[in-house]
């Protein structure tokens, strides 16, 4: 059991007050989030050109947002950010002392968060012969991803990777950004919570692994709240100010095999 907190946001000028309201659900969330996984805290933060910021520690969440480098990490975030993706840490594979296990994991490009226990992360890794940069199982969902280049397949992207990710075996809700596609976010819902919640204000998505922070922080309007089940959704930043909760794409996991 792990926690997962983000926000996608679209690249614009804001209120100083609104970034500051971001930064602090951003924080907020993270802390809701710490009973789900006390090992290790993550955040990365993604920009417009792809350029990524990372921070991973083995601490609690309550002691990664107090930390100087946390605070110098939020002061990043402005109009071309994209991606806020945080991530605090159960470990059921990889010692989080050894920080590469912990998360956000990066992959190449991609860079991702997620919540379960992969089976087959060994077996997987040696079919395939993919590098393999720490021990956690987490690392192989975004290593399966990262040979398809997201900017070079002109909509056919959740196709494209569907095939590997349906070889999974386990428990893997998870989100994933790919830099040479920074504004899209790939979402899958797979036997773990994730919510999420379109706040027009700031024409951001808020994602949490605790539905209840969502209702505790934006109260009775939270409607958007449960995403479904075995969905490949992908979302487009860029796209908010128009398609609100709703994903660019959308398709069905179709797992091959049982879990």
């Amino acid at each position: 059991m792990c926690g997962i907190a983000a926000i996608l946001l679209h690249p614009q000028e804001r209120p100083s007050a609104d970034w500051q309201a971001i930064r602090e659900i951003l924080t907020r969330n993270l802390i809701f989030n710490e009973e789900r996984g006390r090992a290790a805290s993550g955040l990365a933060v993604v920009q417009t050109d792809g350029q990524v910021s990372l921070l991973k520690t083995p601490v609690p969440a309550s002691e990664f947002v107090e930390s100087a480098l946390y605070l110098d990490l939020l002061e990043e975030i402005g109009p071309q950010t994209t991606l806020l993706l945080g991530h605090t840490r159960l470990p059921t594979k990889g010692d989080p002392a050894w920080n590469a296990n912990n998360h956000p994991i990066q992959a190449g490009p991609v860079f991702g968060v997620h919540n379960g226990q992969i089976a087959n992360d060994d077996d997987l890794f040696a079919r395939f012969d993919l590098p393999r940069s720490a021990q956690v199982d987490s690392e192989i969902i975004f290593r399966l991803i990262e040979p398809a280049n997201p900017a070079t397949l002109n909509g056919n992207y959740l196709e494209t990777i569907r095939p590997r990710l349906q070889l999974l075996q386990g428990q893997f809700t998870f989100l994933a950004c790919d830099c040479r596609r920074p504004g899209r976010l790939l979402v899958l819902k797979h036997q773990n919570p994730l919510c999420a919640h379109f706040q027009p204000a700031w024409n951001a998505i808020i994602f949490s692994s605790r539905y209840v922070f969502l209702r505790k922080a934006f109260g009775f309007s939270v409607i958007t709240e449960a995403l479904p089940h075995d969905q490949l959704l992908l979302y487009d930043a860029s796209r908010l100010p128009q398609d609100y909760s709703e994903p660019l794409a959308q398709l069905p996991l179709a797992l091959l095999q049982s879990d």
